[in-house]
């Protein structure tokens, strides 16, 4: 038989969960049980692969220590992972034993959330632990707190061995009902590197903003999506206009996707935009759909989209640094 020790405590002196898990531990390896101890607050960087390790466990020991409210960050972080990344068939047969030693208010209501969320994973919970420990020296040196506590690691070591059956709750059904509890198979070398990606803030934030701009991208595709093929872009360009009066001068866009040239014309502080053709525009840019909506989205400006080839262009180019000044597109930081 084996079981797994998980504490979600901060691994402080004097921590009365610490002193419990041990002496529930020398109890089970007198009856030859290994026992594998996770202190979360060491493996904090890869809590997200800890579910794979319920996989060649019995049973397990959720042990967490109230300082103030709640279970704490780690074990939740853990109860997280199990729920995203864990074997949910796995833990349909694995009991769990919650231990909530307290320093302050709180206890029951600690091994109360450990038991439902146990259930809502489809575990068996078995019945826990729990108290407020005002006084650890008296606490450590009392003989019949330590009785109880050999007293229920014998009785976790017999509902395991006796595979001790429980009868249905509801909270279970919440696993069948949500759909986000389906289980992300993953190898473990699969788990390794999520747990890395998840615990590098530089990568995350730069999958923020890809994510952001592949969203402005879309946005700006499906706002357009539907839209009359002879007003594409030209409430973009009125919207985004600046009025100046050094800008004269006529552009002729070629989208690659468009049947007519867009034709924008301005003359200092008047604008006008059409589909149509002109026969000697002062710039003729040649893009696609996807470099024109970056650019009427803000992502990047025509000076730009000129220097890395994505819009080809002929004409004057001092009149075609001019648009970005009189299209304000890209947002001022």
């Amino acid at each position: 038989m084996k079981i797994n020790i998980y504490y979600g405590g901060r691994g402080i002196i004097n921590d009365p969960t610490l002193f419990v898990i041990g002496r529930i531990s020398q109890v089970l390896d007198e009856l030859n049980v290994k026992v594998e101890k996770f202190n979360l607050y060491e493996l904090k960087n890869t809590i997200t692969t800890l579910p794979a390790s319920i996989n060649d466990a019995d049973g397990i020991i959720l042990a967490t220590t109230v300082e103030w409210f709640g279970i704490g960050g780690y074990m939740q972080q853990f109860l997280d992972a199990c729920w995203l990344y864990g074997n949910k068939e796995k833990f349909e047969t694995t009991y769990m034993c919650p231990v909530v030693m307290s320093t302050a208010p709180g206890e029951r209501e600690a091994m109360t959330s450990l038991t439902l969320a146990w259930e809502m994973l489809g575990g068996l919970p078995l019945p826990g632990m729990c108290a407020y420990v005002e006084d650890f020296v008296s606490f450590e040196i009392e003989q019949d707190y330590l009785a109880i506590i050999e007293k229920k690691a014998e009785n976790l070591y017999r509902s395991i061995s006796q595979k001790t059956k429980s009868l249905p709750t509801s909270n279970k059904a919440v696993k069948r009902i949500s759909g986000a509890g389906r289980n992300i198979p993953l190898t473990p070398q699969e788990s390794e590197q999520l747990s890395k990606y998840a615990a590098d803030e530089t990568y995350v934030q730069q999958q923020k903003e890809d994510i952001e701009e592949l969203t402005n991208l879309f946005k700006g595709k499906m706002e357009h999506a539907g839209v009359d093929e002879n007003l594409m872009y030209i409430g973009d360009f009125r919207e985004k206009f600046v009025p100046s009066v050094n800008v004269n001068a006529v552009y002729k866009f070629m989208i690659k996707e468009r049947k007519k040239p867009l034709i924008v014309q301005i003359s200092n502080s008047d604008l006008n935009c059409y589909y149509g053709n002109h026969e000697d525009p002062e710039v003729l840019c040649k893009l696609n759909d996807d470099v024109m909506n970056r650019i009427v989205s803000g992502q990047m400006t025509f000076q730009r989209a000129f220097m890395s080839g994505d819009m080809q262009v002929k004409g004057d180019f001092r009149r075609l640094r001019m648009l970005d000044q009189a299209f304000a597109f890209v947002k001022e930081d």
